[in-house]
């Protein structure tokens, strides 16, 4: 009996030339790595060595690899802003990477040999099919007590009411740990002093199981030990790991970034700021806002009324030359409630609850069954 040939096997299709990958740069043993990596991936990119070269790729690629050799000329070219670009540099030791990360636009810093894994499964994710990335969004106080940290509740609280799948990180280690803020504390789950010292890339599912919970909610907090510097790369694997099949991340967001939290700023599509109505936190505001700007294009203001000098939000808005996404009324008893671990927010015709619904129509994250 003849057996019948074999089926032959189904190819997987190329993607047309211009949706590839695209890598940049001029260091021989830098492109050798960028395309070891992309190969392990099972994805073929555009390499090209020089800016005026990337353009006609530049716009549709899924991923942009710039080398830490090929900034200024991207730069000096005027490429567009986009979202998907990663710097890449060998050299650890080099403390402009970040400034030039920032000219740049690049939404993450990577440094091989550490940065391998990380980047095998960003050039995966980036040509999958249908993939889903959570959008982020920072909160920070234009000054001390200004109330980002109940926002920044309060918008995750909003997004879970709408069914939609969303996680918190605390990026501010001096805060004090967001996990009280919502009554946690004592639950089980890793915080960030635990992830400090990870390397590569953390698998979502792992961080997904290994981090407190409220309800559905998944929080990434600080302990009440020293605070711990966290690596710009490890803050760039959280949020990685954290985006993937999400969709709302919110950062709560220090008054002062370290290099850590200016990755958190880069990645956010949106900054808020909340400001109160008073003369000396327009002022605070304003230097806040100078330096979230450098990270991040869309800045917007929440106000909180009222102010001792009756000053009133359109009056922010004109003196730091933002637009206002919302205004925040006084609640009687939040201080309290955060006190006993109340989250803030919860109230559903609360202040905070109606300005984080505002938000989140702006962000189009309408509720999961209207979205589908």
């Amino acid at each position: 009996m003849t057996s019948a040939p074999p089926a032959p096997a189904l190819a997987v299709p190329e993607p047309e030339p211009s949706l590839r990958p695209l890598t940049i740069t001029d260091d021989p043993q830098l492109l050798d790595n960028v395309l070891r990596l992309a190969a392990a991936a099972g994805v073929t990119v555009n390499a090209v060595v020089d800016a005026h070269l990337a353009r006609r790729y530049w716009n549709n690629a899924p991923l942009v690899v710039v080398g830490a050799d090929r900034v200024a000329s991207c730069v000096a070219a005027g490429l567009p802003r986009r979202p998907g670009v990663v710097l890449l540099s060998s050299d650890l030791d080099d403390g402009g990477v970040w400034e030039a990360a920032v000219r740049l636009g690049a939404e993450h810093v990577a440094f091989l040999p550490d940065a391998e894994d990380w980047l095998v499964e960003a050039f995966a994710t980036a040509t999958e099919p249908n993939q889903r990335r959570a959008t982020v969004v920072g909160v920070i106080g234009g000054r001390g007590g200004a109330g980002a940290t109940s926002l920044a509740i309060a918008l995750t609280l909003a997004s879970l009411r709408r069914d939609l799948s969303t996680v918190l990180v605390d990026a501010d280690p001096l805060g004090g740990g967001i996990d009280l803020a919502l009554g946690i504390e004592d639950r089980p789950g890793m915080r960030w002093p635990d992830l400090a010292a990870t390397r590569g890339r953390t698998p979502r599912r792992l961080l997904a199981e290994s981090l407190p919970c409220l309800g559905d909610l998944a929080v990434l907090s600080w302990d009440r030990t020293s605070p711990t510097a966290i690596p710009p790369a490890v803050m760039t694997s959280m949020l990685t790991s954290a985006r993937r099949g999400k969709d709302l991340l919110v950062v709560d967001l220090p008054r002062f970034p370290d290099q850590a939290a200016a990755i958190a700023m880069q990645v956010a599509e949106m900054i808020i700021v909340v400001v109160p109505a008073e003369v000396r936190a327009i002022a605070a505001a304003g230097r806040i806002c100078d330096t979230a700007n450098r990270h991040c294009s869309d800045l917007r203001l929440v106000v909180r009324l009222p102010g001792p000098a009756r000053l009133d939000a359109e009056a922010v808005s004109d003196a730091l030359a933002l637009p206002v996404a919302g205004v925040l009324r006084h609640e009687s008893g939040l201080a309290t409630g955060l006190e006993r671990g109340e989250p803030p927010g919860s109230r559903r015709r609360s202040s905070l609850a109606r300005v984080s619904g505002r938000i989140l129509n702006e962000l189009g994250l309408a509720h999961a069954d209207v979205a589908a």
